[in-house]
């Protein structure tokens, strides 16, 4: 067997280019990519704290068609400790369009924190889903 020494390649002089010396990059790009981070943490903080999770939560339970001009949604909200809600509730047909909307302001029975509400939403068509667009405090 015979052995072979490796030496560093040598290259012609000009024809790939300089080497690269090996000194440090610089550490602009990483600060700015660390302000950015920080920064974009902090409006997501400051956006939830805002517009996050609202004292008014609605959560749909069910609906029922009982006839092709009424449907039944029954629902809950989330409130604040004996404090009424305003809540939008909306019927869609099979295809995703509206077919009835309706406005009602739901009241718990003494001091609790969720009303469970039934309520019908008059339709123009046939519905076949009901939603709770969002619940408020009343106007």
């Amino acid at each position: 067997m015979s052995e072979t020494r490796t030496t560093d390649p040598v290259f012609p002089p000009g024809r790939y280019g300089r080497r690269r010396s090996g000194r440090r990059r610089s550490v602009l790009p990483l600060v700015v990519l660390i302000v950015v981070v920080a920064a974009s943490l902090l409006l997501s903080v400051r956006l939830f704290q805002q517009f996050g999770r609202t004292d008014y939560e609605p959560q749909i339970v069910g609906w029922d068609e009982p006839s092709a001009a009424v449907l039944s949604i029954e629902f809950k909200v989330r409130v604040p400790a004996g404090q009424p809600a305003e809540c939008v509730l909306r019927a869609r047909d099979y295809d995703g369009f509206e077919v009835g909307r309706r406005t009602v302001v739901v009241r718990p029975t003494g001091n609790e924190t969720t009303i469970d509400a039934k309520e019908t939403v008059p339709t123009t068509a046939r519905a076949s889903v009901g939603d709770v667009l969002s619940c408020r405090p009343p106007a």
